[in-house]
């Protein structure tokens, strides 16, 4: 194998790969990644056994194979060479070294057969449909806070996407909840995206997720099976197992009939709730909201570091009440509000509060209270 390549191309495609190598292996083939050259392209694959990624990239093949090779230490290796620099690889195969050269740095470095790697094999998918990137992303990124890492419930370690109902209208959803937040977040059902089974997407994959979906103009090519999910731009395929497991019925922890409505500036709440908290023991991090008529006052009562208090005006006319939350977990939820304003709904100082973004209703988040 033998071929010539952009150090920027490179590094882009090697990167990808490289993250989803685990850091700590006990097959020393999966901290590998393999490269396979043929035509104009060369093609960078990387598993951890539930996720694989392959990267595509523009390259001048002089002569096609395929080998593999550690993938922290050549993303290293690429990532330190000079902008600009043409990078040639070469691997003769008998050798079981494949060498990096590109002006006048010269690397050489260990090899492992092509055969040993585990390829994931396919699976039919029942549902293909197309989505834009910035679809995907508000889906992903606006619920991912909310999943769970207690590996005992290993079921909410996800995104749940599926097909729903909202309002007699199909909507694609994505839901997140670790138990004292969850997040819902809907979007209009793309063509073909009917019969979608629900499938939970794990941490992880979300986060490889996040890097395929950057460019505004892209159209990401979904593919959905009861065991599987595929995102694909021209360039990435990103494969990954889904949880097996069955996601909780969220709509029952959905109140519906919270009735006192708070209006309050998004950005000048977070920052007062983060202002406040800084004295709050950092266990509970436990932050009171106080609310009468057009008035909320924000207070931390910590007896060990100190005491804190703000006055925000807002936009309240319901009966007065006091409930406390963990000041994390709210300051997460307005950072989600990309609107001016945010809309708390409250039923008692013991029920889970609502919060949406001004009047749109196609983002719901739940955030339960805690005692203060």
């Amino acid at each position: 194998m033998e071929f010539s390549i952009e150090r920027a191309a490179l590094l882009k495609a090697v990167a990808q790969a490289q993250s989803v190598v685990e850091r700590r292996n006990t097959i020393p083939i999966l901290a590998n990644v393999l490269i396979e050259a043929e035509g104009d392209t060369v093609s960078f694959r990387a598993t951890d056994l539930d996720i694989e990624v392959v990267d595509q990239a523009p390259a001048k093949v002089t002569r096609a194979g395929a080998t593999t090779v550690n993938a922290v230490t050549f993303h290293e290796i690429v990532r330190k060479l000079p902008d600009g620099a043409l990078v040639t690889i070469i691997d003769d195969g008998a050798s079981g070294r494949m060498s990096v050269e590109a002006g006048r740095s010269n690397f050489s470095l260990a090899t492992l057969p092509r055969e040993d790697f585990p390829v994931m094999a396919s699976s039919e998918y029942e549902s293909n449909f197309a989505a834009p990137a910035p679809v995907l992303r508000r889906l992903f990124d606006k619920s991912k806070f909310a999943i769970s890492t207690e590996e005992t419930r290993y079921y909410l370690n996800g995104v749940y996407m599926h097909v729903s109902d909202n309002d007699g209208k199909q909507v694609l959803r994505c839901v997140a909840t670790d138990g004292h937040r969850l997040a819902r977040i809907d979007a209009d059902l793309p063509d073909g995206a009917g019969n979608m089974p629900g499938v939970i997407v794990p941490r992880k994959t979300v986060g490889e997720l996040r890097k395929l979906l950057d460019d505004d103009e892209a159209e990401i090519a979904v593919s959905v099976s009861e065991t599987k999910v595929r995102f694909a731009t021209p360039g990435i395929t990103l494969t990954s197992k889904v949880i097996d497991g069955t996601f909780p019925d969220y709509t029952r922890v959905i109140p519906g009939g919270n009735t006192r409505r708070l209006e309050v500036d998004a950005s000048d709440f977070a920052q007062a709730v983060d202002r406040v908290a800084t004295v709050s023991s950092e266990r509970s991090r436990a932050v009171k909201l106080a609310l009468d008529e057009d008035r909320l006052v924000l207070s931390v009562n910590a007896p060990d570091s100190g005491a804190a208090e703000e006055e925000l005006g807002v936009a309240y006319s319901a009966d007065p009440l006091e409930i406390g939350f963990n000041a994390k977990y709210l300051l997460e939820i307005a950072s989600q509000v990309d609107r001016e304003n945010a809309v708390f709904l409250f039923n008692s100082s013991g029920d889970p509060t609502l919060m949406r973004e001004g009047n749109d209703e196609s983002a719901v988040y739940v955030v339960m209270p805690m005692r203060v």
